[in-house]
């Protein structure tokens, strides 16, 4: 059995090890998962003839504070 000492030194450091390595991957730039889309056919504008719709601007409450 560990001493008293010893197990208050591990304890702190597996759950420091343990909270950093499931953190560690928090920061991990881009998609887990690939793109849906094919590289070719991203970031293409589609050249539609059509208008699109545009919605009259409405005001809003907070409008006036800004």
């Amino acid at each position: 059995m560990l001493s008293k000492t010893l197990r208050n030194f591990i304890v702190p450091l597996g759950v420091t090890l343990a909270v950093s390595l499931a953190l560690s991957g928090c920061g991990r730039k881009g998609d887990i998962d690939p793109p849906s889309t094919p590289k070719e056919q991203r970031n293409i504008r589609s050249s539609s003839d059509k208008a699109k719709a545009t919605t009259p601007e409405r005001p809003f409450i907070l409008d006036k504070l800004l």
